[in-house]
């Protein structure tokens, strides 16, 4: 028989358990809920109406993604701009605008999202209203991505993919078209670039310890490396296998349930914590992640879905894109390109020629789909009109687009470039 101090000992670790998982559970609402949140009626909680049919979410639509838009000091018109061009009621948008950036520019955001009245309609726009000092190339640059994707699982909203881009990114397909080829793909896909060969990033990226300065204090983000070379380099690691890639990522929302809940196993904590002082952590967490767990190695294709060059050899960042590579952008048929200079001519030429979209004209700012096309008048100012919602008009980049991932994942390229 147990004493009555071991049942009060079970007793109170029973309730210390309890607190910690309804803190960790309710850590995303919290975050969600500051008093830029409640301050913007296109930030109230959204509702998904999908189960009952009463609504126009996600649910009328065959996929759905959720987007995260990362944008830094200087980067709001270029943000705004992004979300109309990838914008479709189907999906959801998560703006985070660094917190080093001036407070002007945070209200300046705030501004361009909510004086577009479609997004209220649809409920589908937020902005981070607790927004994270962000290093580049640093570990806060992977936690505000974990904590986007917290935050939107949290919603409640149907969606089936998780996208992260940043401000300086650009779609080269409209929303109907990414909708009609990811329709019909499993969806427990996560479009993932990767590779184990680490090369100079061993070097470079893997041996080096760093601290970001941007996780201790208010108003400084930098990484800093001790000065004490003997404990500034560390082994490989031994329990799991390292893998490196894009930054840039399409992941599935099982996978994101994984890496943000971590129910099947400690894996996704204990990747988190060894690249806490890791060179470029967002390049290698996911990678890792998915190509060391047993449950989703296998779901990996090894490509970012971006069209991105490079000087020979590549250099810390790719070079801008301009007129000059349109033709390539399109051969490529990739659905997402970067990176562009703020209103580059050639981002005009895809809103007219691929999105057939004219942000400069009333009525005219999203791109061409089912639920925002002409028919005498152009009718995108209602996303929950009847008769509109569920409607796709797929057109020539999803012609490209399903070309590209047939030849990528074909029965012979599949199995052969994954997690190796």
């Amino acid at each position: 028989m147990r004493s009555p101090v071991g049942r009060r000992e079970v007793v109170v670790s029973g309730v210390f358990t309890a607190l910690l998982v309804l803190s960790i559970l309710s850590l995303p609402s919290l975050l969600l809920t500051g008093p830029a949140y409640k301050s913007w009626p296109f930030l109230a909680a959204a509702r998904d109406d999908s189960t009952t049919g009463s609504g126009g979410g996600a649910g009328y639509y065959p996929v759905s993604f959720a987007y995260l838009i990362s944008a830094s000091t200087g980067d709001a018109a270029r943000a705004a701009r992004l979300l109309a061009a990838l914008y479709h009621p189907a999906n959801c948008y998560l703006l985070h605008l660094d917190r080093e950036a001036p407070a002007e520019e945070h209200r300046r955001l705030a501004e361009l999202v909510s004086g577009q009245p479609v997004y209220a309609r649809a409920g589908n726009v937020w902005i981070v209203g607790r927004p994270n000092l962000v290093t580049y190339r640093g570990p806060t640059m992977l936690s505000t991505t974990l904590h986007a994707v917290a935050m939107l699982l949290r919603l409640g909203r149907r969606w089936d993919w998780f996208v992260n881009l940043s401000a300086s990114d650009y779609p080269l397909v409209t929303q109907d078209d990414l909708m009609d080829v990811f329709s019909r793909l499993p969806r427990d896909l996560n479009f993932i670039q990767h590779t184990s060969h680490l090369g100079w990033k061993i070097k470079k990226r893997a041996r080096p310890v760093i601290l970001d300065t941007a996780l201790y204090e208010a108003d400084r983000s930098e990484l800093i490396r001790p000065a004490n070379l003997t404990t500034n380099r560390r082994n490989l690691p031994t329990a799991f296998k390292l893998f490196t890639g894009s930054a840039w990522t399409m992941m599935s929302r099982q996978f994101a349930e994984y890496f943000t809940v971590g129910y099947d196993d400690n894996l996704p904590r204990t990747l988190l914590l060894y690249y806490t002082n890791f060179v470029s952590s967002p390049e290698f967490y996911f990678q890792t992640l998915a190509c060391n767990s047993r449950r989703f190695r296998n779901t990996t294709v090894n490509h970012d879905l971006h069209f991105i060059r490079w000087d020979s050899p590549p250099k810390q960042h790719p070079l801008y894109l301009g007129p000059r590579d349109y033709r390539r952008m399109l051969l490529s048929a990739a659905p997402f390109a970067r990176k562009f200079r703020e209103d580059d001519p050639v981002l005009d030429r895809i809103d007219r020629d691929i999105l057939r979209r004219d942000g400069a004209a009333p009525g005219r700012a999203f791109a061409y789909g089912g639920w925002c096309s002409e028919g005498g008048v152009r009718l995108c100012s209602n996303p929950q009109e009847a008769g509109r919602k569920g409607m796709i008009k797929a057109g020539a980049g999803s012609r490209r687009l399903r070309a590209m991932l047939n030849k990528m994942m074909n029965a012979r390229n599949f199995r052969r470039q994954q997690c190796r």
